[in-house]
């Protein structure tokens, strides 16, 4: 799951992930990511909920902290990594590099 805690969530939305984080807890892994520190990321959704799903989750869990400047906003200040968009041209053809 990406991007968790990234928007705020309702009371259903809190209770999905518990219930999803619950159902895995010590059976499957799970990979999620998010801007937020686990804790941080609480504040996110509604009690009673996200503190046992961030309990479950962190226990026994491998926490990777990466730290610095985004590769993909450092390739787009760059100029790299985006493809401008052209038009087809009069006659209908789309030309190598164009993006239908």
């Amino acid at each position: 799951m990406d991007d968790i805690g990234l928007l705020p969530a309702d009371a259903d939305e809190a209770e999905a992930l518990y219930r999803l984080v619950d159902a895995a807890y010590e059976k499957r892994s799970l990979i999620l990511t998010s801007n937020l520190h686990p804790v941080a990321s609480t504040r996110s959704f509604r009690r009673p909920s996200p503190p046992a799903a961030v309990d479950r989750l962190l226990h026994a869990a491998h926490v990777i902290v990466t730290e610095g400047r985004s590769h993909r906003l450092t390739e787009a200040l760059d100029g790299r990594g985006v493809t401008a968009l052209h038009a087809p041209a009069a006659d209908g053809q789309v030309k190598t590099g164009d993006v239908p």
